[in-house]
């Protein structure tokens, strides 16, 4: 793999935790890591490991494990002043990130009450809202699926966070591998997965590592991917004008960004469909540097004034491991703690669209829970 994005394959839409609502301060940002998968499965997300952010070649984001499940990562409080004027005209957000009540971690606290990690990985990850991610094609019940999470916030008055990860040649073939047959099926795919958005606002991060990792695409088939990209992000709006859709950036580690901004133009993030860029999603580089970044590849994206970024922190706490260590790394910490109010201007969240915890596939199964490196992100944090 190259650079750090999120692959997820995930099996059920899950997301990051029982509690309702929140938001929460957290950690400090950190890292330059690479990827590593995102967070819980939604019905069959593929993991993979990235190369090391210090080298020339980013590695691309981990998705949860090739099995077949959906992660989740829910976001938090309401978007600051300076967000919302970047907002391609959709305005700030009125309520909280969601928090869907089923995850991989969820699942792990409620069967161990009794364990004396249990307290700290609760409070910590589990009580965090997250994204759900949708790695499954299975046209048959992805309308019904995301149906399932943007009621379940609509009831609360919160904003959830939805991850479509299905496109063909996902992850060029790796750990993550997977996605629709062919673009055709993924288009459709994209019309059912809109139908289920319902009418309330929602956050979609549009298939992590397509764009920053399409380098092993030849152009044609490139030049096709990102046409039905920039079709999704139509639809995607089109079916609900409060959906905000940010478009694969990468991280701070990867392309540079004028290169980068230019990938983006072709897949349509500059266009009215899009509310901006994501970046970090599984990786670990410091949020002061991704907020830098984030800025640079806005100004030489273009488009509409109010586009904006949205930045992954859950695993950045200590910034990115030396000598860029990828997989489940030692002595990281979940960062800053998901919220719609940055008080950055030009970056409208920061958002666990990783789930601290899921393995990248040292600790465990690529894509599975594993409670003692949760434990170990977890208590590395400072307290919220």
């Amino acid at each position: 793999m190259v650079a750090v994005a999120s692959g997820a394959v995930a099996l059920v839409a899950a997301a990051a935790l029982l509690a309702t609502s929140g938001d929460g301060d957290g950690t400090d940002d950190g890292g330059r890591g690479q990827a590593s998968e995102p967070l819980r499965r939604e019905a069959g997300a593929p993991e993979t490991p990235a190369p090391a952010s210090a080298s020339p070649t980013p590695t691309p984001s981990l998705s949860p494990s090739a099995s077949g499940t959906t992660p989740a990562a829910g976001g938090s409080t309401p978007p600051a002043p300076a967000a919302t004027a970047r907002r391609g005209g959709r305005g700030a957000a009125p309520g909280r990130l969601y928090r869907h009540p089923e995850s991989q971690v969820a699942d792990w606290v409620r069967a161990n009450p009794g364990d004396a990690r249990r307290a700290v990985i609760e409070s910590r990850i589990a009580a965090r809202p997250a994204a759900v991610w949708f790695a499954d094609h299975t046209p048959a019940t992805i309308t019904s699926r995301v149906h399932a999470v943007t009621a379940g916030a609509a009831a609360q008055g919160r904003v959830p966070v939805l991850v479509p990860y299905a496109i063909p040649e996902r992850d060029c073939g790796g750990a993550s591998g997977g996605g629709a047959p062919d673009l055709d099926a993924y288009d459709a795919w994209i019309d059912r997965f809109a139908a289920g958005l319902g009418s309330g606002e929602v956050v979609v991060i549009l298939e992590p590592d397509a764009i920053a990792y399409a380098d092993c695409l030849p152009p044609e088939r490139r030049a096709a991917r990102f046409a039905s990209l920039a079709r999704a992000g139509r639809v995607l709006t089109a079916a609900n004008p409060r959906a905000r859709v940010y478009y694969d950036a990468g991280h701070s580690h990867w392309n540079g960004p004028a290169r980068q901004a230019d990938l983006l133009r072709q897949a349509g993030a500059a266009s009215a469909s899009s509310a901006g860029i994501f970046s970090n999603v599984s990786n670990y580089q410091r949020t002061a540097d991704e907020v830098d970044y984030a800025r640079e590849v806005l100004a030489a994206l273009g488009g509409p004034a109010g586009l904006g970024a949205v930045i992954d922190t859950s695993r950045n706490g200590n910034g990115a491991p030396a000598g860029g260590e990828w997989c489940d790394p030692d002595g990281r910490a979940v960062g800053r703690a998901p919220t719609l109010d940055t008080g950055e201007a030009r970056v409208d969240a920061y958002l666990w669209v990783k789930l601290p915890g899921e393995s990248d596939g040292c600790k465990g199964e690529a894509g599975s829970f594993s409670p003692s490196y949760a434990y170990e992100l977890a208590r590395s944090a400072s307290s919220p």
